[in-house]
C-alpha cells in the first residue's frame, strides 16, 4: 500500500490507489432470524465460511439500488425493506484490500430465497443471531453487530 498522504500526487509510473466501496447486506426475515451463505469454492475469499451478502455499487447507483441488486443476484429475493445500519472501514492483510463497507438490513420473505450464484455459494440458511453456524467469516461478525434483532 502506498504510504503517500491523500493529498500528494503518486510518484511517477506509480498508480493511485482507491478503496472500492461495498454494500454489505444483513437479511433477515422481520422476525429476528438472519440469513447467511456457505462461500463455495469458486468464493473470492475464504471459501467453506458463512456470511452475509455483499456487492460492490457501481457507479452512477444508489446504495438503494445497489443493494436491490445484490439480494436479488445472490438470493434470489426481493428486497422488502431496507435500512442503512453503519459504515465500516476495512483493511485486510490477508488477502490485502481496502473497501468502504456500507452495512444495510434487508428484510425478505423467506419463501423467496434461492441461491441465485452457484459459482459463489454451496448452502442457505435461517439463523438466530445466538445460533450462528460456523465457520464464520473473518468480516461478518463486525457487520453483524451493527445488526440488532429482532426487528
Amino acid at each position: 500500500m502506498s504510504t503517500a498522504s491523500p493529498s500528494e500526487a503518486p510518484a511517477a509510473g506509480q498508480e493511485r490507489k482507491t478503496p472500492a466501496v461495498s454494500c454489505v447486506f444483513v437479511c433477515h426475515d422481520g422476525h429476528g432470524r438472519v440469513l447467511l451463505a456457505r462461500r463455495g469454492a469458486g468464493a473470492r475469499d475464504e471459501p467453506g465460511t458463512w456470511d452475509c451478502g455483499a456487492g460492490a455499487l457501481e457507479y452512477g447507483e444508489s446504495f438503494e439500488a445497489a443493494v436491490a441488486r445484490e439480494v436479488r443476484e445472490e438470493y434470489s429475493a426481493t428486497a422488502l425493506e431496507i435500512e442503512t445500519l453503519g459504515v465500516r472501514n476495512v483493511l485486510r492483510e490477508d488477502p490485502v484490500s481496502h473497501w468502504v463497507a456500507v452495512v444495510f438490513a434487508v428484510r425478505v420473505d423467506p419463501a423467496g430465497v434461492a441461491i441465485g450464484e452457484l459459482h459463489k455459494f454451496d448452502e442457505l440458511g435461517w439463523f438466530a443471531p445466538d445460533a450462528l453456524p460456523r465457520p464464520l467469516h473473518s468480516q461478518l461478525a463486525e457487520s453483524l453487530g451493527l445488526f440488532h434483532a429482532p426487528r
